[in-house]
């Protein structure tokens, strides 16, 4: 069958339809959050004619080490961190459509089928991680989100840009969309949204579905929507529902997540409520425009012989925790827990599952459906079972983590969050390639790898969480709960083993 995913970057579950249910965000998991309902009636409408994985959590985090589980069904974060394809990768795209550089007719001759990407996500393409579409049939990269090096223009007196932005590389986005959007860069009228990045990608995905489906065996579409990743610039409309402010602040704006930092240290609580509505106002958006992909799904008849999966890399803190961000601390259930929707063309219709999954279990889903081989040593699941049988299991514990930080281990109850030993080593970051994005000092390459010097861990001790009483996970139940604490840290030296990880993680963990 075919087969379409939707990564949405930085999506948080209780911002989900299918997930809030109706509920507003403060009923839902955190009663940190404001009190609006955010609505999402395409996701909601994906669900009811698809299956709802209530037990997904990410992999490798972040953005790019999340999309390495996606396209290599391996979790990277146990051997290096954020980086591009390696050599040896078997990268999903190229297990579908067959070596890159070749005809169509001849891939369609050796039993291949065909894989496109449709993105907007720069760190695809940029230093450090740019080569993740070259394993593609075809791919179209959308300019101008976040930090793309794009328009140098010199810009006029009506640009929009705080301060703070100004002397930082988001500087960057505003530059190209007040280019982009030459008519209404806020988006200050309802009914011109689309030449914001979500409408784009969709719109173009769209346009593939027109131009391809019906006319390959088997086609593989990737979409890689970097919205709702902040900087957050929602139509002004829109923003207004939940900040009737709208741009017109009276205070700066303190830009993208507040720096990623403990949010009473950079904002107060009036910009804090600014940006959770820019969010929230994003996820709406991005909502919105992925309806015009539903559409043509339904003009075309897709859903009979296509699989629609609909995910996130991971979730961000909006306040859980007193911060802002996806960094800081552990793999908490506001980052790590995280929306998976899918639409099977004969199975699990507005079902629920409980089985534990995660986004390394794309991969051989993926191409399971596709009816290609699925090579050995991944660390995922193929899902497809779990459309016709409700039972049909699939893990006992989903990991999470950041390279050189603490590890994440759940039944999808109890979570643990181990940390490293005092100096957090030994640590060593394997493959040939450097870190280019996040700074790890590496040392000379030998034996497949570079020992990390130098590098922290997070200054949270070791977490233990009870989700059934505390599902946002604001107590820490280590020393409470020993003998659970132990149970989990066996289970964790386990799942390591049976995963291959590298020795040298025992020693890190004190496991």
């Amino acid at each position: 069958m075919n087969v379409i995913v939707i990564l949405c970057d930085t999506l948080r579950r209780d911002h989900c339809g299918p997930y809030h249910r109706g509920r507003p965000l403060n009923a839902c998991w955190s009663d940190e959050q404001p009190g609006w309902v955010v609505p999402t009636p395409n996701l909601d409408r994906l669900a009811a004619r698809g299956t709802v994985f209530e037990n997904c959590w990410c992999g490798s985090t972040p953005c790019m080490p999340a999309r390495r589980d996606i396209y290599t069904g391996r979790y990277e974060f146990l051997e290096r961190g954020w980086g591009p394809l390696e050599d040896d990768d078997l990268d999903l795209p190229r297990q579908v459509s067959g070596p890159p550089n070749r005809s169509l007719q001849h891939a369609r001759e050796q039993g291949y089928g065909v894989s496109y990407l449709v993105t907007d996500h720069f760190h695809l393409w940029e230093q450090g991680s740019g080569n993740y579409h070259m394993g593609y049939s075809g791919f179209e990269f959308l300019r101008g989100h976040e930090s793309d090096a794009w328009y140098t223009h010199p810009l006029g007196k009506d640009f929009f840009c705080t301060g703070r932005e100004r002397g930082a590389k988001t500087e960057r986005q505003w530059r190209n969309v007040h280019h982009l959007r030459r008519g209404d860069p806020l988006g200050r009228k309802e009914g011109h949204e689309e030449d914001w990045f979500c409408a784009r990608v969709f719109e173009t995905a769209s346009r593939w579905l027109e131009h391809n489906h019906g006319l390959h065996e088997n086609y593989y579409l990737h979409l890689d929507c970097f919205d709702p990743h902040e900087p957050w610039d929602p139509p002004e409309y829109l923003l207004k529902k939940y900040d009737p402010r709208g741009y017109n602040l009276n205070e700066e704006w303190v830009g993208s997540s507040g720096g990623y930092a403990p949010w009473r240290e950079t904002m107060n609580e009036s910009q804090l409520l600014h940006t959770r509505a820019r969010y929230a106002a994003m996820v709406e958006l991005t909502d919105r425009w992925l309806g015009r992909l539903l559409d043509t799904l339904d003009r075309l008849d897709a859903w009979k012989d296509t699989l629609v999966v609909f995910t996130t890399d991971h979730g961000t803190f909006n306040g859980d925790h007193g911060r802002m961000g996806k960094l800081q601390t552990h793999e908490h259930d506001a980052k790590a827990h995280i929306p998976f929707v899918a639409c099977h063309p004969q199975f699990g219709h507005g079902e629920r599952r409980e089985q534990l999954v995660q986004l390394v279990d794309l991969y051989p889903t993926v191409l399971a459906a596709a009816g290609r081989p699925i090579p050995e040593r991944r660390h995922g699941v193929n899902l497809l079972p779990l459309f016709q049988d409700a039972k049909a299991p699939t893990r006992d514990y989903a990991l999470a983590g950041m390279f050189g930080k603490s590890v994440t281990l759940t039944d999808g109850r109890w979570v643990l969050h181990q940390s490293p030993v005092a100096g957090n080593q030994p640590l060593f970051w394997h493959g040939h390639h450097m870190a280019k994005f996040i700074g790890y000092d590496l040392g000379t390459f030998a034996d497949g790898r570079r020992e990390v010097s130098g590098f922290p861990a997070w200054k949270t001790p070791t977490w233990l969480s009870d989700r059934e009483r505390d599902p946002n996970e604001r107590v820490n139940l280590a020393d409470r709960e020993p003998e659970t604490l132990k149970r989990m840290q066996g289970a964790l030296a386990r799942k390591l083993k049976e995963l291959d990880a590298p020795a040298w993680q025992f020693q890190r963990l004190g496991l």
